[in-house]
């Protein structure tokens, strides 16, 4: 069996710039490569240790409603381990994210934000407390 040494999420954006000044510059994930060129633009930003969770349709509507109230997410949905899920998710807004929902105290002991990139994609910022 091969063993993967690195989970890359690969994000297709409409606006490039609005998103590298969203993902690099507002949440602060470190640029590590730029591989743009002729044919296309991309950036490479390092965002830490990654882990891949599978959610059934039900867990994914019991996380949506603790973390926002209601299911909102898509089949993808970036959640984020932050120093402080309230500030950084109230940076991101000033940066042009919209509010999903406010922080909340999760089950599982974490607090949760969920906002809205520019681009769509859903981020859940979490702190473990």
């Amino acid at each position: 069996m091969a063993t993967v040494t690195e989970l890359r999420v690969a994000l297709t954006v409409p606006d490039f710039d609005q998103a590298v000044a969203f993902y690099r510059d507002a949440l602060g994930l470190e640029q590590i490569a730029d591989w743009s060129s002729a044919t296309g633009r991309v950036l490479v930003l390092d965002a830490g240790r990654a882990t891949l969770e599978l959610f059934d349709e039900a867990q994914a509507e019991s996380v949506d409603a603790i973390e926002a109230g209601r299911r909102v997410s898509g089949l993808v949905r970036l959640a984020l381990r932050v120093a402080d899920s309230g500030d950084m998710a109230a940076r991101l807004v000033a940066a042009g994210a919209g509010e999903v929902a406010p922080p909340v105290q999760t089950p599982w002991g974490d607090r949760n934000a969920r906002v809205r990139a520019p681009d769509g994609m859903q981020l859940t910022l979490f702190t473990s407390e």
